[in-house]
């Protein structure tokens, strides 16, 4: 899976050699890494976390908002707003699926698998990460590394390393990156390796649709001059792991690496409350009203990224009107982390991306209406 990354055999930097050297150790020690005997005060610390967490884990709106409150506390923790913006978007695809275009395209199953789907992904990773940053919160708070309580929720041995590693040298890029592969590789197995998964989304004919499509964009809203601007990356092969990272290291260059950028981004997250509907970016578009007349045959209204004169806006509806809150199952258990080469994955490119989104997003709802147009035409004359 580590090809890309050592065909070449980069040298790896210093503070990347230390921690090959506790990764290449702790590779072979994986199976018989055991969960730390506990004190009272202790228990408490992870008691107190794992409640936090669940409490805040009830579905994307209460997490997406979690992320962003913990980035304005901690801004060192880039991957928080990272998650942050990537939650929003999750929040979005959630909503398309009952919203104005998407359940004339997809049937009733599908919808409802797709949203598991997305549910799950979205809780898994909340449950994985959030703990990892409380219990830094806790360590700050006690002046003291409390990262080995990371093992009592079953976070990979990888962060456990490269936690400690933040703790002395405090590099934002390596830990930010390093929670991106963490959390990709630990979808991998659980999401992406799912039967259920396999058979009722990756393998229908209209998840196979999304490249041609270009239904896996990535959209950060900023705010430039008042006006609202869209950056962002498309996804292209979701079931690729090495495409996800690849993907996750982009989006953190295009919020990251520009600090006017950063700040416009931070600027619209901080005063847009995420309600899982688009008219949170684009209310020229979007509204949380179904504006169309019910039962009227489906008509494409956008043209250059605008709606037609006497049209009606998209409708995309809040979260809480769309689905209702999920109880989800226990995470599997099980540590994503046995090949130390990952951390070839952490080497700064220095790649300048440029985020370039807008249009191919207009494009996309363009084709979007089309298909949604054509498969009601189609089914009317059947």
């Amino acid at each position: 899976m580590w090809k890309l990354f050592t065909k070449n055999n980069i040298a790896l930097p210093d503070a990347l050699a230390k921690i090959k050297k506790e990764l290449k150790k702790k590779s072979k020690e994986t199976s018989n890494i055991q969960k730390p005997l506990l004190l009272p005060e202790e228990r408490m610390i992870v008691q107190q976390i794992a409640e936090k967490t669940a409490q805040l884990n009830k579905n994307n709106v209460t997490r997406t908002h979690a992320y962003l409150k913990y980035y304005l506390r901690y801004p060192e923790i880039h991957w928080a707003f990272l998650g942050h913006m990537v939650s929003r978007n999750g929040g979005w695809n959630m909503t398309d699926l009952k919203g104005g275009i998407l359940p004339r395209i997809l049937s009733k199953k599908e919808v409802h698998s797709y949203f598991t789907f997305l549910e799950r992904g979205n809780w898994l990773i909340f449950q994985d990460a959030y703990p990892q940053f409380l219990i830094y919160e806790e360590s700050l708070k006690r002046e003291l590394n409390l990262f080995y309580l990371l093992r009592s929720f079953n976070v990979s041995t990888f962060m456990e390393t490269i936690w400690n590693h933040f703790w002395v040298n405090g590099d934002p890029y390596l830990l930010a990156i390093a929670l991106v592969i963490n959390e990709q590789s630990y979808l991998e197995k659980r999401v992406l390796a799912n039967k259920t998964f396999k058979k009722e989304v990756f393998n229908t004919f209209e998840f196979k649709l999304q490249d041609f499509l270009s239904l896996n964009h990535i959209l950060f809203p900023s705010i430039n001059n008042l006006k609202i601007e869209l950056v962002g990356q498309t996804l292209h092969d979701f079931e690729n792991l090495d495409e996800r990272i690849l993907l996750g290291k982009r989006l953190y260059a295009i919020l990251f690496k520009d600090k006017a950028r950063l700040k416009m981004v931070e600027q619209w997250a901080k005063i847009t409350p995420h309600t899982g509907s688009r008219k949170d970016f684009w209310p020229h578009i979007f509204n949380t009203v179904d504006e169309g007349v019910p039962g009227g045959l489906f008509k494409p209204r956008l043209k250059s990224c605008q709606i037609v004169k006497n049209s009606p806006r998209i409708y995309s509806p809040p979260l809480e009107l769309a689905w209702k809150n999920v109880n989800q199952e226990s995470a599997e258990i099980g540590d994503w982390f046995t090949d130390w080469e990952v951390i070839h994955y952490l080497m700064d490119t220095k790649e300048l991306v440029d985020g370039g989104i807008e249009d191919e997003y207009c494009k996309t709802l363009e084709r979007l209406e089309l298909a949604a147009s054509t498969k009601e035409v189609i089914s009317i004359l059947d």
